[in-house]
């Protein structure tokens, strides 16, 4: 399969994923790659910090994360926006959920030299502050844009 995607510079946030080349709706780009850590371990370093705003972080289920820290590749370098062109999406491994597996696929057509986003969906365990909210805050620009990468609480 030719290679559509490239990481370089973003606007929106330090580094980001950018198409270069023609990506159809449905398309799967990228798979999100990085060390599986249970989330114990995470919370005992640095990647867990809630506090930094930042996070190569993607929770796989209730005990598993994929930590792109250690071992990760460009899917880490996509940006949040609160109108993405891609989704992540989880292949559950039943038998062993350490092996589920998440890619990133298109959610519409991507022209070349756009910018892939999808919505991170963060979710915090603590009340969503002003201050974690000015924290995780968003840049994406989108008309749709909340402000914040925290989700609302279900």
């Amino acid at each position: 399969m030719p290679r559509k995607i490239a990481a370089r510079k973003s606007d929106i946030h330090g580094n980001g994923v950018f198409a270069i080349a023609p990506i159809a709706k449905g398309e799967r780009v990228i798979e999100y790659k990085g060390r599986r850590r249970t989330h114990e371990e995470v919370d005992a370093d640095v990647s867990g910090d809630v506090e930094s705003g930042h996070t190569f972080l993607f929770t796989l289920n209730d005990d598993y994360v994929i930590d792109a820290n250690f071992e990760g590749n460009s899917a880490r370098w996509i940006n949040h926006s609160c109108s993405p062109n891609c989704e992540a999406v989880i292949e559950e491994n039943e038998r062993d959920p350490k092996k589920s597996r998440v890619f990133i696929e298109s959610i519409r057509a991507i022209k070349p030299g756009e910018e892939l986003t999808y919505n991170y969906g963060i979710t915090l365990e603590e009340p969503h502050t002003a201050r974690l909210k000015k924290i995780w805050a968003c840049r994406c620009g989108s008309r749709k844009c909340t402000g914040t990468m925290l989700q609302p609480k279900r």
